[in-house]
């Protein structure tokens, strides 16, 4: 689910709606938690590519039902804030990417949450695809929820296969309620597989986004109080508020979406019982990441 965009996200989507009179106060109800900020701690090899035009945050939600303590990461995205292009990029990682993980070795991504909270996950997605993040976005399941249906719930057309298990009664164009939009990112067994998945996390992410913008500014002083609760960054309020700014002084309008590894370019493969996503060529793939997030163009998978 992509819980974790929303801190990030819609608190620029406030600043650009005009409700930055209230956003001083409400963003205290933000869990902060601050990390290293050194090159070494969170592999950063290439600080050289890092500028006012290119924002790199992680964004990690949580499949917990706990409000405390470190789990696997169910969802891994890098949120890219491009000042020269006027986009926002949002890059999924799938979390059964087999990938090293500092001081413990070959493992799925979306363990690292897990063995080290927030700093160990960046690290790992820096050193294995040469990125320079130094923040984070968190929000967990067990909040989700809540957060949907604050906006009204989202609409998504469910499909024949995915019914059972979102929890509706049928096939369709419909309203999902909190309860039935998680249940609907989550599914993961039908269809393809992880990859199908993260489309279904893409759709709900669209339309909560939708749902803040046309809620108006006077709904966003209520809406904050409902969903920033559920929200922890190492960003400070003054950073928020300078990227709030930078995307409403120019212009960011758009939202571009990538996916990590690329189709032709990682295979499946059990381990010991275990499923992996095994990229084939990671360097590729790097390459791929690199040309969507700092050259603004959207390589195409083999086979499209």
């Amino acid at each position: 689910m992509k819980k974790v965009l929303m801190g990030f996200l819609i608190i620029m989507l406030v600043l650009v709606g005009g409700a930055g009179f209230y956003l001083n106060h409400m963003l205290n109800q933000v869990g902060t938690h601050k990390i290293s900020q050194s090159d070494e701690n969170l592999g950063i090899k290439n600080s050289s590519e890092e500028s006012d035009n290119i924002t790199n945050i992680a964004l990690f939600g949580l499949d917990r039902r706990e409000t405390t303590g470190n789990t696997r990461s169910d969802t891994i995205m890098i949120a890219t804030l491009d000042i020269k292009n006027k986009k926002a990029k949002l890059t999924s990682i799938m979390r059964d990417t087999y990938v090293n993980i500092p001081s413990r070795g070959m493992d799925k991504i979306n363990h690292a949450y897990a063995y080290g909270g927030p700093e160990l996950a960046i690290r790992t997605i820096n050193e294995n695809f040469d990125m320079n993040i130094r923040d984070y976005v968190m929000v967990d399941f067990f909040g989700m929820a809540d957060i949907i249906d604050a906006l009204g719930g989202v609409t998504i057309d469910v499909k024949p296969e995915e019914v059972s298990r979102t929890g509706v009664s049928s096939a369709g164009l419909q309203t999902l309620n909190g309860e039935q939009a998680v249940k609907y990112s989550r599914i993961r067994y039908v269809g393809n597989g992880d990859f199908e998945r993260t489309e279904r996390q893409r759709k709900v992410l669209e339309q909560l986004m939708n749902k803040v913008v046309t809620a108006g500014p006077m709904e966003y002083p209520k809406l904050m109080n409902q969903l920033l609760p559920y929200v922890e960054t190492s960003l400070s309020k003054r950073e928020i508020l300078k990227l709030g700014t930078s995307a409403f002084t120019s212009g960011v309008d758009s939202l571009e979406e990538y996916r990590i590894p690329v189709d032709g370019y990682a295979k499946g493969q059990k381990m010991n019982g275990i499923y992996y996503l095994v990229p084939q060529d990671l360097q590729t793939n790097v390459e791929f990441l690199h040309e969507f997030i700092y050259e603004d163009s959207k390589p195409v998978a083999q086979g499209e």
